[in-house]
């Protein structure tokens, strides 16, 4: 292990890796501080500048851009009570009350060092459990490969937002209809094609992330009419006061930093969970082990309040690259837009990951550790500077975006039909949006669907046509039991309500 650590040292320390690295942690930070958008709109944007590179010095770019979101989304919710995205919200609980009280320097140097904590603790966790998991996932078959891609389809209904287990599905079921377009690899039938010559390749993974991400978030920023708030303005002028923390400050949330560490590698672990529910978790976990004056505390300013999430959400970031590259299953949305560009590049996340591309893995290990001193580094005494951006008003970046958006996709296949697609879905996506379907989970759909349907079609093939093996393999029907049990969760905790 430590070998391969140094090795990945050796490979991240050259000129272009360490230039990447930096820059996605800074694009990162930049993109996660902006209300309304997050690291999938950011990867989603970037992915076909990704695909030209090699896949390892891709990974540290695309990594680097993830942890930096989450790192930044804390700055607009403290500031501005304006979280980056969903994970950042329980930041808002406690942290704006502090700049309220005009401490918001000790909450931005509290979420600068819980992200480095729970970045770097779960960097570790994942360097001790991915290469243990992938050689156990060594030995599956297709079958086993099979169930474990439909329990990764299903988590998202168990780990969806309250009442939002449906939609999750819905969205799921959508992206594997997606994925059935174009011809198929085995037989060299068009499916879904309507005689028109365009799909016969499929639907590019490229053109539906920037469709469902960035292309529908530029639509709902363009919908949106907020003015520059006062606060706003107020963080422009760079009056964020002392970031500087006491002693009392360190002992009140060095153990929160290291439970919400724990919380949110392993919600990260989880295919579906994400780190909003990590950030949620430790927050309520840290409120009910306060005690007296300090539970009193919490909304009103609380160190622990504002520490917690923004450590648990940091480490579900590290915990969402296990399932992801021993297993080939995302972890979180952000994830799933990884995992689909790592295909594009001819890289297949897995277990075969760390016999054929070690060197890539522990590359992308290595990245984690000096990228999260990077951007500890960088944050702290650029804070004051950092918040200006906020004063940036949101409809500045929309046009941006659709550039990006429209170049992107055209330079990956230069085909003007493809851009028509891109906005057609980027306008069903934009009423799902509407309507509060989550996109993450079609996303998901879209990219395992593929894989899910290739292992079932070499699972019948080896037993003959028989659908047998689902419940004469154990590890099979195990899998299978547990993805009926994430069906039914959400249903079932209605019931016991």
């Amino acid at each position: 292990m430590i070998e391969g650590l140094l090795g990945g040292l050796v490979g991240l320390l050259t000129f272009k890796n360490m230039t990447l690295l930096v820059l996605g942690c800074g694009l990162g930070t930049f993109i996660g501080m902006m209300p309304g958008l997050g690291p999938v709109t950011a990867i989603s944007l970037l992915v076909p500048a990704v695909l030209s590179l090699e896949p390892a010095s891709a990974m540290v770019l695309l990594a680097a851009i993830y942890y930096g979101a989450m790192f930044g989304g804390s700055t607009a919710s403290v500031l501005i009570n304006a979280p980056g995205e969903s994970s950042s919200v329980p930041t808002t609980f406690d942290g704006y009350p502090m700049a309220r009280k005009g401490q918001a320097g000790k909450a931005l140097a509290l979420c600068a060092w819980g992200s480095f904590a729970g970045g770097t603790i779960a960097t570790m966790l994942l360097m001790l459990a991915a290469p243990t998991l992938a050689a156990w996932a060594l030995t599956f078959p297709a079958p086993e490969y099979f169930a474990l891609m439909v329990l990764g389809l299903t988590a998202v209904a168990a780990f969806a937002e309250e009442g939002g287990a449906l939609k999750a599905l819905l969205t799921t079921v959508l992206g594997l209809m997606l994925a059935t377009i174009g011809t198929d690899i085995a037989d060299g039938v068009e499916r879904y094609t309507f005689h028109v010559a365009d799909l016969a390749a499929g639907i590019s993974f490229v053109l539906l992330a920037m469709a469902a991400f960035a292309l529908a978030e530029a639509m709902l920023a363009a919908l949106r009419t907020q003015p520059v708030s006062e606060e706003a303005r107020r963080a422009a002028r760079g009056d964020v006061g002392s970031l500087r923390l006491t002693r009392d400050d360190v002992r009140e949330v060095a153990p929160t930093m290291a439970r919400s560490s724990a919380i949110g590698f392993l919600v990260g672990v989880l295919p579906g969970a994400g780190a909003t529910i990590a950030a949620f978790m430790s927050y309520a976990v840290e409120r009910n082990l306060a005690r007296g004056a300090r539970r009193d505390e919490f909304g009103k300013g609380s160190r622990r309040g504002v520490t917690a999430p923004e450590t648990a959400n940091n480490a579900a970031a590290g915990g969402a690259y296990v399932p992801l590259l021993t297993l080939g299953i995302p972890g979180s949305g952000t994830t799933a837009v990884i995992l689909g560009a790592l295909v594009a590049m001819g890289v297949q996340p897995g277990p075969r990951l760390f016999a054929d591309q070690s060197q890539m893995f522990w590359t992308v290990v290595a990245s984690m550790y000096v990228g999260n001193v990077i951007l500890l580094v960088i944050s702290l005494p650029l804070i004051p500077w950092i918040a200006r951006t906020l004063a940036i008003p949101e409809r500045m970046l929309v046009p941006l975006i659709l550039l990006f958006c429209m170049i992107g996709v055209y330079l990956v296949s230069f085909n003007a039909f493809d851009l028509w697609v891109m906005i057609g879905l980027a306008v069903l996506c934009l009423g799902l949006r509407l309507l509060d379907y989550p996109m993450a989970p079609m996303l998901l759909g879209f990219v395992l669907g593929k894989l899910m349907e290739e292992n079932l079609r070499r699972a019948l093939i080896v037993n003959d046509g028989s659908f047998a093996f689902v419940w004469e393999r154990p590890v099979t029907a195990g899998l299978l039991a547990v993805s009926a049990i994430c069906l039914l969760a959400p249903a079932i905790a209605r019931a016991t309500r």
